[in-house]
């Protein structure tokens, strides 16, 4: 089974990998939230197959410019869900390769600071994993 996604469900495709990546480094700010950014942007990049495609469109991404962790979780997070949503019901295996994505991005990153096993980020990949698996 394929998968067709409406311009909206790309968006929110985007926003849920892209703005998980954010979070992560506006969680890790004490370390090199630059670096946490860059390299879980380059595991995006590097995704394969439908998903691939998807995150290599290039668009505006909306919303992950907020002022705190918690404004941006409140916009990422319910990305996360809904993005998995949309894609189970049209193909299961490219849910699960947009969640492995997400997750190998979250470790690139994550192993780049210095903060890396911090309780903070280590929560904040908690978090994310959460709304990965509430669809």
């Amino acid at each position: 089974m394929g998968i067709n996604l409406a311009d909206q469900d790309k968006n929110t495709l985007r926003t849920a990998a892209y703005g998980a990546v954010s979070l992560m480094a506006a969680a890790g700010a004490a370390g090199s939230p630059h670096k946490v950014a860059t390299q879980g942007s380059i595991a995006l990049a590097s995704a394969t197959g439908p998903i691939g495609y998807v995150l290599a469109e290039k668009s505006r991404i909306k919303g992950l410019n907020g002022k705190s962790v918690a404004e941006l979780a409140d916009h990422v997070l319910p990305a996360l869900t809904e993005a998995m949503s949309v894609l189970r019901k049209q193909d299961p295996a490219e849910a699960d390769n947009f969640r492995g994505t997400v997750l190998v991005a979250l470790d690139a990153g994550t192993r780049t600071d210095k903060n890396a096993d911090s309780p903070v980020m280590t929560d904040m990949t908690r978090k994310i994993t959460e709304a990965l698996d509430a669809a």
